[in-house]
């Protein structure tokens, strides 16, 4: 877990008969890339910067939209489940319309607080598949804009590729990070969680306790892509601030120093008119209470 304390006094051992022995695996090196002329069409660079991110009392966040979010839809934020003032959902546990009147820091491009949101409600929140907590805001999209200047960050429908440029941006502590999206996981294992197709960073994202729920924005397309939610700190395997990574066939890996985050793509579908979640959407997978 990304946040600064986490209440993990105790080690969860990860229940997996007939997984294959923990390997120990050094951090992944940087890919390289090769040198092509840059074409005349490339896509320009989107500055990243804190605008419209936040940050929570133990985590950090932004301020989100759909693609097809309108103006005078009740504003989003997302996070990390393990981020909920209600504590850390159970394995299997999903939160959904649960009231909430949290606060948020608000972070221009600065990253200085020009204002305090407030939630009306946990939308959704879980720890089962994927790592994120949705709130809804009490201000719309159009009022933030209007009154702070500051846009919402969009998420992007469409999953992510390896090798992308990305930015992981923390509220929390003011600090961005610079990386590139290593590779996929198709399950990372921490305490008595699991988590699907998990997004895993080079080293040079040596994202800290406080990174919790910062996006993960794509350098391209400025759109969020994942969420930032943990990292294996001590090379142990699969407990608590170690995560450990599981292959199709039951091969354990562990990478100490390296962090990940959840993909974001799947919550686009689940989210209908108004921004209200409908987790029986065509192509929502979410998981459901």
């Amino acid at each position: 877990m990304r946040k600064p304390l986490v209440a993990a006094l105790f080690a969860l051992v990860i229940a997996g008969a007939g997984a294959a022995p923990a390997v120990a695996a050094p951090a992944p090196e940087p890919k390289s890339v090769s040198a092509e002329p840059q074409s005349a069409a490339a896509p320009a660079i989107q500055a990243v910067d804190f605008a419209g991110t936040v940050a929570l009392s133990n985590c950090s966040g932004s301020v989100v939209r759909m693609p097809a979010s309108e103006a005078d839809d009740p504003a989003l934020v997302l996070s990390n489940g393990h981020c909920l003032e209600t504590g850390m959902p159970t394995a299997g546990q999903v939160i959904v319309d649960r009231a909430s009147t949290r606060t948020f820091s608000l972070l221009n491009s600065a990253g200085t607080k020009v204002a305090t949101l407030r939630a009306s409600k946990i939308a959704y929140g879980t720890m089962t598949d994927t790592d994120i907590s949705i709130y809804q805001l009490t201000s719309t999209y159009a009022q933030i804009q209007s009154t702070y200047g500051i846009s919402a960050l969009t998420l992007d429908d469409a999953h992510p590729t390896a090798g992308t440029a990305i930015k992981v941006v923390s509220g929390y502590w003011k600090r961005i990070y610079t990386c590139n999206a290593d590779g996929f996981v198709y399950r990372l294992k921490e305490g008595s969680w699991t988590w699907k197709d998990s997004l895993r960073y080079t080293s040079a994202c040596n994202t800290i306790g406080g990174t919790s729920g910062s996006p993960v924005i794509d350098n391209t397309t400025g759109k969020v892509v994942a969420v930032n939610n943990t990292g294996n700190e001590d090379g142990a395997s699969c407990t608590v601030n170690n995560p450990c990574e599981v292959d199709a066939n039951g091969t354990v890996t562990v990478r100490q120093g390296i962090n990940y985050a959840q993909e974001t793509y799947q919550i686009v579908p689940c989210f209908g008119l108004d921004n209200k979640l409908d987790l029986s959407r065509a192509g929502c997978t979410l998981p459901q209470p």
